[in-house]
């Protein structure tokens, strides 16, 4: 207990000066870090800033067209003041009598007037179609195809026939004509029931050596 008293005093001295040493010591160190932090906030923005790229893009000047001027407005026919009329100037009445005498567009041709029946089957020829070639046409070189419209019946035979494309003043339209109306078909079927229809047949006369 004698040796713990004998260095009180000494502390008592002491303290004071421990107190200085360190305020001293944590001035020094705040003005170090003022002094210090400075720069590295320097070299942090400078960093920054040479990250920082700013591209320069051109922008092309816009060209203006030249709209064209608008049409000029049509002049409005203004009434003249001189009423009277050249005596030389003579005036032909019109005559309406030969007004049928003029020339019109012919009426459009009134095609065949056929009922549409609908089949299953169509009908088939049971032989070949051979026209006989008209001699006159054959000499001249007339060449062509007749397609003839015909109704077959529920028998198989030709009724009725109608020239829809052909070739006139030739012969070769009624050689067509006769050959589909000389031919027998197999009948059109409904259902497996016979029925008359109408089909289109092309006659072809091609000339051979």
């Amino acid at each position: 207990m004698a040796t713990i008293r004998s260095h009180e005093p000494i502390l008592k001295y002491q303290y004071p000066v421990v107190v200085r040493i360190m305020g001293l010591i944590s001035i020094l160190l705040v003005i170090t870090a003022f002094l210090v932090f400075p720069r590295f906030v320097k070299e942090i923005v400078q960093l920054e800033a040479q990250q920082i790229v700013i591209e320069q893009i051109d922008i092309p000047q816009t060209q203006q067209i030249d709209r064209p001027p608008p049409p000029a407005r049509p002049a409005i026919p203004i009434e003249s003041e001189d009423e009277d009329i050249a005596e030389d100037l003579t005036i032909e009445e019109t005559e309406l009598e030969n007004f049928e005498a003029w020339d019109a567009p012919p009426p459009p041709p009134s095609g065949p007037k056929v009922k549409f029946i609908p089949y299953d089957d169509p009908p088939v020829a049971l032989a070949k179609i051979t026209p006989k070639y008209p001699e006159i046409a054959q000499e001249a070189g007339i060449e062509g195809t007749v397609v003839v419209q015909a109704f077959i019946d529920e028998k198989g035979r030709v009724t009725e026939t109608i020239v829809l494309k052909g070739i006139p003043n030739t012969g070769l339209d009624e050689a067509a004509v006769e050959a589909v109306r000389a031919t027998r078909f197999k009948p059109a079927r409904q259902r497996e029931r016979p029925v008359g229809v109408w089909i289109s047949i092309p006659i072809h006369f091609t000339i051979t050596n």
